[in-house]
């Protein structure tokens, strides 16, 4: 009797003393297995093709003079809002052109650009197919789960192991932290169209692919593009963090800023971001709301 009561008194104390569950070694190794199954492809197959999307992309923004840049950001958020946003657009460039980081804020809007093209290369498709099938949703529901809520640090470390340093791993690290939102709205957009439009559609001859291409994708459009602009922002709050793993643009200035303890670099780094999100924030739900379709609220 003594010994069962020491035994209760111990195990209201530290019940976890009884169990070890050795995740962190069943997670090492499983982290190990892939990369040294892995990571010849990812080198050879995956790390090229990524790694000439971000210098094409980059090569057609650095190409384009700084006024002339300036000219078609004012065009483009004049034509996507209204002129007021232009201007605003413009005028934040060409602050962060002043400020003397204009080179780095070309390299963190390819690296954006890139994670954007991929995530929207991968998330449309599996939202659109999420649309269709709620059995497939179900299944890839938690997996987006945890693409969004774990920790982008977390990402860095298989990021790195599988395609060493540098901005291939910062992107393949930002593409799978950003991916989920558009996921999710593309599948929201389209679940969400009203069924009397899809079933006035069914009775005038469309088939399955005409009514989603020609009806329920069109009026998903503005929610399609919320998804968008939350990917967008997502890709730039990982720009930072990006920068520990060799990641250049404004996140390596705030983080050499940080390591060398100059608040100023830092700070011209953290202020290019913070404009650059605006930016793009701002002309991205122009576009949203000039996307012809339907704006469901939530309830």
């Amino acid at each position: 009797m003594t010994e069962f009561l020491e035994f209760l008194r111990a195990l209201i104390n530290d019940p976890f003393a009884f169990i070890d569950l050795p995740i962190r070694q069943w997670i090492t190794d499983a982290v190990s297995w892939i990369v040294s199954t892995f990571r010849g492809f990812s080198r050879t197959w995956i790390s090229p093709p990524v790694q000439n999307v971000m210098n094409s992309v980059q090569w057609m923004l650095s190409v384009i003079p700084p006024g002339i840049f300036l000219l078609l950001t004012l065009a483009l958020g004049w034509w996507s809002s209204s002129w007021r946003v232009g201007v605003f657009a413009a005028g934040s460039l060409a602050f962060i052109g002043f400020l003397g980081v204009w080179d780095e804020m070309i390299i963190t809007l390819s690296l954006v650009v890139t994670a954007v093209f991929f995530c929207i290369v991968i998330g449309l498709p599996l939202g659109i197919i999420g649309s269709r099938s709620e059995r497939f949703y179900t299944v890839m529901r938690p997996i987006l789960d945890i693409m969004q809520t774990t920790p982008p640090f977390v990402y860095l470390v298989p990021a790195v192991m599988l395609f060493s340093i540098g901005n291939v791993p910062g992107l393949i690290a930002t593409i799978i932290f950003a991916m989920p939102p558009i996921i999710r709205l593309t599948y929201l957009g389209i679940r969400n169209v009203n069924p009397e439009f899809i079933e006035a559609a069914s009775a005038f001859g469309s088939t399955r692919s005409q009514t989603l291409w020609k009806v329920q994708f069109p009026l998903a459009l503005p929610t399609i593009m919320a998804g968008l602009n939350q990917t967008i922002m997502l890709s730039l709050s990982m720009v930072v963090i990006a920068a520990i793993i060799g990641a250049g643009g404004l996140g390596l200035e705030v983080y050499a800023g940080l390591e060398r303890l100059n608040i100023g670099q830092a700070f011209v780094g953290g202020i290019g971001i913070v404009l650059l999100a605006m930016v793009l924030d701002r002309i991205t739900q122009g576009l949203g709301d000039k996307a012809p379709g339907v704006k469901y609220k939530s309830d």
